[in-house]
């Protein structure tokens, strides 16, 4: 039964080419008023999955629901979901106006939905230019038009920033947030957690076809416990000292003190307790980054998503060689 809550579950979803599982065993739910990123390297099954979201692509095993019904058993599905997946391909002759017209008579609105759409997407002085004449970004701000055509409950984008400047960006971040804080629902799917962390809230990391994480953005940088390096005149007589309030220290290559659980400055006030000199101190910041490069590089590969309270290993400033590389 259509439920219209404007959420998408995954159940146990599964899906398997030949002998390749390129989704194993997705639990997750997408709520409404919040934008949930979707997040893995390329290769992860982020498409798969949100082409079985969209009746695209029969799953092996489990559900995939919208509203609580698969995508096919929706009623006007345009009107609900409203659907970007990969740089569409426009007639390079047909205005921008012209192309949403289409779209709009295809699925029974009026031609009035087509400049609405163009309004909202930033696209209104450019309605009657050429598609073919259009940059990557004004594509995927088409592109976004036409999935707004239907005034849709929830939006599912598949790596929308692709190809946008830093103000293309920005404006997407904008607009996403925005339209999740009306009470609607965005899933929108990124291999790059740097460009998507100030525009999500809730994330779901895949990798491998398997959840890694599944939580609030906040909680992920929380679990990601901080530290402070210190170089200390006299590092054997600060480690006591910070076991008695509860602080682990762990010495460095370098001879620095790192120590967690605590900031700069409580290290500091601790230190001089202790009368040990300090000759350095430097708070390491959280790199979201590196810890979405630790959690997809498929050490966790084969285990179960990680639980509630779960902490990932502490990163370090070290960059990690590598990349997302690959095709889906």
């Amino acid at each position: 039964m259509h439920d219209g809550s404007g959420r998408i579950i995954a159940q146990d979803l599964s899906k398997s080419f030949g002998p390749i599982h390129a989704v194993r065993n997705l639990d997750f739910t997408v709520h409404p008023g919040a934008v949930t990123g979707f997040l893995g390297p390329n290769g992860s099954g982020k498409t798969t999955t949100l082409r079985m979201i969209l009746g695209l692509v029969t799953p092996t095993s489990g559900t995939a629901t919208i509203n609580g019904v698969p995508f096919h058993r929706l009623p006007r599905p345009g009107t609900v979901v409203g659907a970007v997946l990969e740089a569409q391909s426009f007639h390079p002759g047909r205005s921008a106006r012209d192309h949403l017209r289409c779209y709009a008579a295809a699925m029974g609105l009026p031609d009035r939905q087509a400049d609405q759409a163009l309004e909202l997407v930033g696209l209104s002085s450019a309605a009657r230019r050429g598609a073919g004449g259009f940059s990557l970004g004004m594509r995927q701000r088409l592109a976004l038009a036409t999935a707004l055509l239907g005034d849709p409950q929830i939006l599912v984008l598949d790596e929308p920033s692709n190809g946008l400047d830093p103000e293309g960006i920005a404006w997407l971040r904008g607009f996403l947030r925005s339209f999740a804080a009306t009470g609607r629902t965005v899933l929108v799917s990124s291999h790059l957690l740097r460009e998507m962390e100030h525009t999500v809230d809730h994330v779901v990391i895949v990798s491998r076809g398997q959840c890694v994480y599944n939580g609030h953005l906040d909680e992920l940088r929380a679990a990601q416990r901080s530290r402070v390096l210190v170089q200390a005149a006299d590092p054997a007589a600060l480690v006591p000292a910070l076991d008695q309030h509860g602080l682990s220290a762990e010495y460095l290559q370098d001879g620095r003190l790192a120590i967690t659980g605590a900031d700069s400055r409580a290290v500091a006030d601790l230190a001089l307790e202790a009368g040990v000199a300090l000759y350095g101190m430097q708070d390491e910041q959280v790199d979201l980054e590196q810890l979405f490069f630790q959690l997809t590089s498929g050490q966790y590969a084969g285990a179960q998503a990680p639980p509630g309270n779960w902490a990932p290993p502490a990163v370090g400033h070290q960059h990690h060689g590598g990349g997302f590389g690959g095709g889906r």
